[in-house]
């Protein structure tokens, strides 16, 4: 096994010095563990932080004779429910009691959803990981930015790789996805062999010189496997009837029916899809433009790590800008409608280029992760009413999934034949769906879990010993805050009632001098609210000249008085009830 970037200086991968210390409380909050849970050491347990009951989060921990084996650690996307925010997390505090005992985080793939919360979590975990080439030149940028590239210890491993993390032997065997290097974890102890897929799928041929390593799933079939921890996402699915090759073809047909601009938006980490456009793009003699910070990423990390070794480099903005609209293909970011990306960008009032306009197709190479129907169905009306024309998955070829269908799982179920299956990677009804598969293909054991339940993996007893302590943290800026901090809900309330300011100016003699002033950034129309907003400065004015003389000392109840004055002559006059900030100044 090769090591990659083996931190030379030891002193600090030793503690976390006390300003991270103080970091770490300011910026994480510490919830409150459930009284009672007992982690037995002598028995092998598995215990999901994130990534059961959910897509997105992927967080999973394995523990005998007191160590831990982390897999994966991942991010989930916010919705419109989250103002201002972009990334949530799985809270580590379980896991960060117990960090001096972590034996090491193995990463499946460079997903986000399973790499992605690295760089903001190691701080709490301080452990060293181990990672494929591609998934290793993915996570340098990132931890680059966090200044930890010199702090974190990352291993280089690949399909076929060994790693003896005692008291766990972990075989990485190769499997299909839709991203360079997949791999699923054989983890081993005395207690026998659990498979845990990652995210997978059989594809033969595949693109990107990747295939599944059917030999090695055999052996460990054979063996003898104890639990099988595999995704869930496609488990509605049937059968897979098309590969990446077939989707390279139809994209070549697609695009050669346009004269105009052609903008295709699929997901940033796709290798193979930007390989399969490059091709389209070069039968129909147009060049290829990225647009979209995590696609030049995932660009340069490809080249460095052996792939598009044959694709022309992508041509920049300013050369496309150049050229006609049939002579330029564009691939953009924004398959799930994200405000940020470059095709919503595209669809603003902006300086954007390329313009959209009539004539035009953007075609979404991608899937609807649930739970962005709203914000894509938003992203594709926009397009729409700008002229352009929409193809998606449900109007061509355009896409295949990179995760296993129901054949694809009735074949693994055949193949490892485990005594214990636990579903992970979807929500409560795709867990569901996956246990009667389970049960239909006689594993004697099935378990629908969700986050925070910790499982003894054992032949003759397995089941569910307790709950440990989970959460979401929320990326806000700089800060790890809780997702149920005040401020997200002060955030929620600004959002649909409004917010407002006032300022009041009080002399000796408890006067109001001059009028109130409110001021909205939100609520009023400068010009066509004036008179409103007169109105509103005498309610208020009347308000703090008719409270009790008793409370005219007291600045917090006189500012109570304001806020409820306001909000009575706003909920009357335009039926809401804002948040209020209160000015007050004596003179």
């Amino acid at each position: 096994m090769n090591k990659k970037n083996k931190n030379p200086n030891k002193q600090e991968n030793k503690e976390i010095t006390p300003a991270a210390k103080k970091e770490k409380v300011k910026n994480k909050p510490e919830p409150v563990a459930p009284a009672g849970l007992t982690v037995p050491k002598d028995k092998l347990v598995f215990l999901p932080l994130g990534g059961i009951g959910e897509i997105g989060m992927n967080f999973y921990l394995y523990q005998y004779k007191g160590k831990w084996l982390i897999v994966d650690l991942g991010i989930g996307f916010a919705g419109d429910e989250m103002p201002g925010v972009e990334v949530l997390l799985p809270d580590p505090s379980f896991i960060e009691k117990h960090k001096k005992d972590i034996v090491g985080l193995i990463i499946t793939h460079a997903h986000e959803d399973h790499i992605g919360g690295v760089s903001y979590l190691w701080r709490y975990l301080n452990c060293p990981i181990y990672l494929s080439p591609f998934a290793a030149a993915m996570l340098e940028t990132k931890l680059d930015e966090m200044a930890l590239t010199k702090r974190v210890d990352l291993h280089i491993i690949r399909k076929g790789d060994t790693l003896n993390l005692d008291p766990f032997t972990v075989e990485v065997i190769g499997m299909t996805h839709s991203i360079p290097e997949p791999a699923a974890l054989a983890i081993t102890t005395d207690k026998g062999t659990v498979l845990h897929t990652g995210d997978w799928k059989f594809e033969e041929n595949a693109l990107l010189d990747e295939s599944y390593d059917i030999g090695s799933l055999k052996r460990i079939g054979k063996k003898g496997v104890l639990a099988l921890i595999c995704d869930s996402t496609n488990v509605f699915n049937e059968a897979t009837n098309y590969t990446e090759r077939d989707v390279r073809e139809s994209l070549a047909e697609i695009v050669s029916h346009y004269n105009e601009h052609v903008l295709i938006t699929c997901f940033s980490s796709n290798v193979a899809r930007l390989e399969s456009i490059a091709k389209a793009a070069e039968e129909n003699h147009r060049k290829v433009c990225l647009l979209g910070r995590s696609l030049r990423r995932v660009d340069e990390a490809a080249r460095s790590s052996g792939y598009l070794y044959n694709t022309p480099e992508f041509i920049s903005e300013e050369e496309a800008q150049d050229l006609n609209p049939n002579e330029v293909l564009y691939v953009c970011t924004g398959s799930q409608g994200e405000q940020r990306s470059a095709l919503y960008q595209l669809t603003g009032q902006g300086l954007h280029y390329p313009k959209i306009r009539k004539g035009d197709v953007v075609i979404f190479s991608s899937r609807v992760i649930p739970g962005n129907e709203y914000q894509i169905s938003r992203l594709q009306n926009r397009i729409l009413a700008m002229g352009a024309e929409v193809i998606t998955e449900k109007d061509a070829l355009v896409h295949v999934s990179g995760h296993p269908s129901k054949a694809d799982m009735k074949r693994l179920y055949k193949i490892i034949n485990p005594q214990i299956a636990v579903p992970m990677h979807g929500d409560l009804s795709h867990l569901l769906e996956h246990e009667k598969l389970a049960k239909d293909c006689r594993v004697p054991f099935t378990f629908v879990i969700k986050n925070g339940d910790l499982v003894q993996l054992d032949k003759d007893d397995p089941k569910v010993l307790g709950i440990a302590e989970t959460g979401i943290l929320v990326a806000d800026g700089k800060r790890l805050l809780s997702i149920g901090e005040d401020i997200f809900k002060k955030r929620r309330k600004i959002m649909e009632s409004g917010s407002a300011v006032v300022t009041v100016v009080i002399d000796k003699h408890f006067h109001v001098v001059g009028n109130p002033i409110v001021s909205s950034f939100d609520l009023f129309d400068k010009v066509n609210d004036a008179d409103d907003i007169e109105q509103l400065s005498e309610a208020i004015k009347l308000a703090v000249e008719d409270i009790e003389k008793s409370r005219r000392n007291n600045d917090e109840a006189i500012k109570d008085t304001v806020k409820v004055a306001l909000r009575r002559k706003l909920e009357f006059e335009y039926g809401k009830k804002p948040i209020v900030n209160v000015h007050l100044v004596r003179l």
